[in-house]
């Protein structure tokens, strides 16, 4: 049952502000503008959503096709319409009932080309650290003589001068007229005045900027970037211009009432994420505001967020755990030894060996940067002296390996949290372990300084450089675990692929209906009005994707049988370079994708493949493609696609999974809108869509044959097929949110686990001062029900009184029910207490 702690003030927006009762993301973009927006109002009010969620909409750099690389805060972006389109917008969703929520991007501006697009680096690249942008940006002035690396160059400078691809040039400037720059194919910099007639070489030295090959970032790099994206330059939005700066038009558009609410874009990148959402909060008038943030394993938000909560990936991946099979581990990792020489219990030291890969090669400049400042520190301590910069590395690089989540949350200065020192002595109890015992005095000294206590002379705890480590190493650690397991290990891992999810735990690989009830009762109490999801524009693969992944663990055996003949027909054009983790991921990636009417088209299958094994980097990477490799992969997929053999095994898979898959889809779309928390519907998935990665997912959605079977099911035709079925459980379960606040976002609004005598069933009721309003009935792991041969006499207890199921129209009388009857038609139901 729902505690009855109050939830904490930091986690409410300050009364009177709107609070969505759920929303629907939209991906804008060339084919999906502001006003393409609007005219989806409509049908976004019919299915019942209350809130329309953008993606970025501020100016981004030339042929963005996500958002997130802003080059300038102070406009919306001309090809979504510009404000005007905003307003017209704003304007016809509140007159639709509805609100707008915002995506926005606080850690990290665009590097454009060319680079005058963003007009605050232009600045500084044209003026060096007197430019009145220079203290918006994360760079270090003292390394690099002063220059900002811009690592843009295809070969190394010496090259590129001798083969005269630098040339000097007169180019138009918005804003500052015809200039003279120094070009490089289609990147153009600015020059610094008085330099314009020295030679080229002695010219291209005294620039505020160092020109580079690309390479050199991963080694040498003196500004703060996104992860390994050179391209993304972080900014300072923890120095209050930089934030009033970059933040006064959404700022002026919530206090206008144009938008309802924030969505904050990775805050674990900030220099103190704390300090900037408290900033945010007054700013704002208390506002709600989710962020994205990874909480790994059993990790809760840092107590001292001023926000609503996260943006749900915590809550994806326990509802899909809950509907994985656990008996079906062992079979499954059966399969996967066959296959690939894995074992089911490897998956941490497979994310151990990526992080290391990752410290070692794309973050190397950033371990570089926090070894140095650690020498700096050490040098001019007399007491510290004798630590040296090999040692310090090595147990910098430990201790990055070590870390088990995005941060600890440590800030200069304030007092440790006892969560973030438990954190930080964990990861150097685990870091010791790698550790000659020679290191360990050095361990000591690194923990402490990264934890701000006193270390070396008597007195000595605060400093720049102290500070400034304290910082990076936070914000190092986000980027080791992003890159080293998210976009790696799993990558690499194939128990089941589905698992491998933004923010997952694939090795717990399945949950209980308890686990899933004793999380969401903690949640209704601590974040009842942070995000659910189910999928994203990040999403490693759509929620239908997954729910048809999930059923391998029902049918383990039977899957294991199908992969056997799967690799028996496809020998003959199957290259011996094609790996076994690589044919794994593609057996699963189309048992994840086939459905009734066939396989994923060969582009979209060909595209991921491609990402996935670069993003795996067992035989190839983005930066050195492995060519015959890849080509064995592709061709192999492509003859897998055409293969008559290969399409009857499937089509035969899909007819098998066919009812368990429909189970699945339902079971988790109708918890994820009931649970604690606000629901996000991704566009396009309140009907099955088996996506996989972006950009697959983030496709455009055909309009029409949404509002044409939603109007279908309104007119009373009865659900035709899995896609009506799952309309029909999305826009019923949006619309009574919608009609009942006080069940599900209300300040009495609680959760209540139901009692059952299966553990194929999953039910809660949803109470407004105690009292049930609301009941939801799941069926989880649908194969096992078929295989005892249905439900038998298994019953669910609901609360006496009378109910109405919205999805099928019909009364239910309360108390120890039948599971059977109550689910003849569909296999969820949706109870509403009826009237008096």
């Amino acid at each position: 049952m729902s505690e009855t702690r109050p939830t904490p003030t930091r986690r409410l927006p300050t009364a009177g502000r709107p609070v969505p009762g759920s929303t629907y993301r939209l991906q804008l973009g060339a084919d999906l503008t502001l006003d393409d927006a609007a005219a989806r109002v409509p049908y976004l009010a019919s299915l019942g959503v209350t809130h329309v969620y953008l993606s970025p909409i501020l100016r981004a750099a030339p042929g963005s096709t996500h958002g997130y690389d802003v080059v300038d805060h102070d406009e919306i972006a001309p090809e979504l319409g510009g404000l005007p389109a905003l307003r017209r917008l704003a304007t016809v969703a509140h007159d639709a009932g509805l609100g707008l929520v915002l995506d926005i991007v606080p850690n990290h501006m665009a590097v454009p080309t060319p680079v005058w697009h963003n007009r605050a680096l232009w600045s500084v690249l044209a003026e060096g650290s007197d430019s009145p942008y220079a203290a918006w940006f994360d760079v270090d002035w003292s390394a690099g003589d002063g220059a900002v690396l811009m690592p843009v160059l295809g070969d190394r400078i010496g090259a590129v001068l001798g083969r005269d691809e630098l040339a000097l040039d007169e180019v138009e400037i918005p804003g500052e007229g015809t200039r003279t720059v120094l070009r490089y194919h289609d990147h153009v910099f600015p020059v610094r005045p008085g330099t314009e007639s020295l030679a080229l070489a002695e010219l291209v030295e005294r620039q505020h900027y160092r020109l580079a090959y690309w390479r050199v970032a991963d080694e040498e790099l003196n500004y703060r970037r996104f992860f390994d994206v050179g391209t993304l330059l972080a900014i300072r939005v923890e120095d209050p211009v930089v934030f009033d700066a970059t933040h006064a038009l959404v700022l002026s558009l919530l206090a206008d009432g144009t938008i309802d609410g924030l969505r904050i874009d990775h805050p674990d990148g900030l220099a103190d994420p704390a300090g900037y959402l408290a900033r945010l909060r007054e700013a704002s008038g208390g506002a709600w505001v989710v962020v994205e943030k990874i909480l790994e394993g059993t990790e809760t938000l840092p107590p001292d967020w001023e926000t609503a909560g996260s943006t749900g990936y915590e809550a994806l991946w326990r509802i899909q755990e809950t509907f994985v099979d656990p008996g079906g581990a062992a079979v499954l990792g059966a399969v996967m030894h066959r296959l690939t020489g894995d074992t089911s219990d490897a998956f941490p030291a497979m994310a151990e060996q990526a992080k290391r890969e990752i410290v070692d090669g794309p973050l190397y400049a950033e371990v570089h940067r926090l070894t140095s400042l650690a020498a700096d520190i050490c040098r001019d301590d007399l007491r510290l002296r004798d630590h040296t910069w090999r040692a310090l590395e090595d147990c910098l690089i430990e201790l990055l390996v070590a870390f088990d989540r995005y941060r600890a949350y440590v800030v200069p200065g304030e007092p440790v949290h006892p969560e973030s020192l438990e954190v930080m002595q964990t990861a150097a109890t685990h870091a010791r372990a790698r550790l000659s015992a020679e290191r360990g005095a050095t361990m000591d000294v690194v923990v402490d300084l990264l934890l701000g206590r006193e270390v070396g002379s008597a007195g000595r705890t605060r400093g720049a450089r102290r500070d400034e480590l304290i910082v990076r190493f936070q914000q190092t650690c986000g980027a080791v675990m992003a890159k080293g397991v998210e976009d790696t290990a799993f990558y690499r891992w194939t128990h089941l692929t589905g698992l491998c999810e933004v923010g997952g735990a694939p090795e717990q690989f399945a949950l209980t209906p308890t686990d899933l009830s004793a999380w969401a009762a903690q949640v209704q109490v601590s974040a009842p009005l942070g995000m659910t999801t189910l999928s994203t524009h990040d999403t490693k693969r759509g929620e239908d994707t997954r729910a048809r992944l999930g059923v391998l663990s029902e049918l383990p055996r039977e899957w294991s049988a199908l992969v056997d003949d799967l690799r028996a027909a496809s020998a003959p054009y199957r290259s011996a370079l094609l790996d076994g983790r690589t044919e794994y991921l593609l057996w699963q990636t189309l048992a994840g994708t086939w459905t009734d009417e066939g396989p994923i088209a060969e582009d979209r299958l060909v595209e991921y493949l491609t990402k996935a094994i670069r993003e795996a980097k067992n035989r190839t990477t983005w930066t050195a493609p492995d060519e015959p490799y890849e080509s064995a992969v592709l061709d192999a997929a492509r003859q897998a696609l055409v293969d008559p053999t290969v399409s009857e095994l499937f089509s035969g898979w899909e007819l098998r999974t066919r009812a368990a898959v429909r189970a699945a889809t339902l079971g988790t779309k109708l918890v994820q809108l009931t649970l604690p928390g606000i629901p996000d519907v991704y566009q396009g998935s309140e009907v099955p869509n088996p996506v996989l990665v972006d950009p697959d997912n983030r496709r455009p959605v055909p309009l029409e044959p949404l509002v044409a079977r939603l109007a279908r099911l309104d007119d009373g035709a009865g659900p035709r097929d899995l896609a009506d079925e799952k309309l029909l459980v999305t826009s019923r379960a949006l619309r009574l949110r919608r009609s009942a606040p006080e069940a599900f976002v209300g300040p009495d609004s609680g959760f209540l686990p139901l009692a059952h005598s299966s553990g194929h069933s999953l039910t809660y009721a949803r109470t407004v001062e105690g009292h049930a309003r609301v009941a939801v009935v799941a069926t989880r792991l649908a194969a096992a029900v078929d295989r005892l041969g249905g439900w038998a006499d298994h019953t669910v207890a609901l609360p006496d009184g009378d109910w109405h199921d919205v999805l099928t129209d019909r009364p239910v009388t309360g108390g120890v029910v039948d599971v059977g009857p109550l689910l003849d038609r569909l296999p969820v139901a949706l109870l509403v207490r009826a009237e008096g």
